[in-house]
């Protein structure tokens, strides 16, 4: 089955250890990855590393995507530069494509107005309220959150963050999401098995 790809907002101070468990298994489940910056031009993440985008922002469209997954980064809370990702991640939601968004990138998300009755988490409460967001009742303190298309995670969650993303869209399910859960966050070899089994 062709699968559309995964696209994957990249942009200077991009937070680039938070996606990594959720891309490499997207890929392996045969979702294509495609990198989505502000320009073609290269960026430079928080680890120093140099991407050259795939696209251009302006150049995205919803339905051409299975799901815009959007990081955290420095620019999130510095000023104004990423908020044309989070009206792109409207744009996504609006047209019933999935978005998924870490860190500082739930931020960007609660300025476009998009947590304010949507389910969510982040870093803390606070950090979310400082924005001057209206969601602040639907704010749930757990690792990571889905509500419909939306998933969202703090910094510290990488795993749960992959997970929610597995699950909503289908690529891991049940026992065997709650195994690959168990190796990659607990380091619980016996979930190697469950995995290995299902691989069968």
């Amino acid at each position: 089955m062709t699968r559309k790809p995964a696209h994957l907002a990249v942009y200077d101070t991009f937070a680039d250890w938070e996606t990594g468990h959720t891309t490499a298994h997207l890929a392996r489940a045969g979702y294509g990855i495609r990198t989505v910056g502000p320009t073609r031009e290269p960026v430079t993440t928080l680890g120093g590393m140099r991407i050259q985008p795939d696209l251009a922002l302006d150049d995205l469209r919803p339905e051409d995507s299975s799901l815009l997954i959007l990081t955290g980064a420095d620019l999130w809370d510095s000023g104004d530069d990423l908020a044309p990702f989070a009206r792109t991640a409207r744009a996504f939601l609006d047209a019933g494509v999935p978005v998924a968004a870490i860190c500082g990138a739930t931020a960007g998300l609660a300025r476009e107005g998009l947590l304010d009755d949507r389910d969510h988490t982040s870093a803390v409460s606070f950090y979310l309220a400082a924005t001057g967001y209206a969601g602040g009742e639907r704010y749930v303190d757990a690792d990571a959150v889905t509500d419909g298309n939306l998933v969202t995670a703090g910094p510290t969650e990488p795993v749960a963050f992959a997970r929610e993303v597995f699950r909503l869209l289908g690529v891991y399910e049940g026992e065997v999401l709650d195994a690959w859960y168990r190796l990659f966050h607990d380091s619980d070899a016996a979930a190697y098995a469950v995995l290995e089994k299902a691989a069968q």
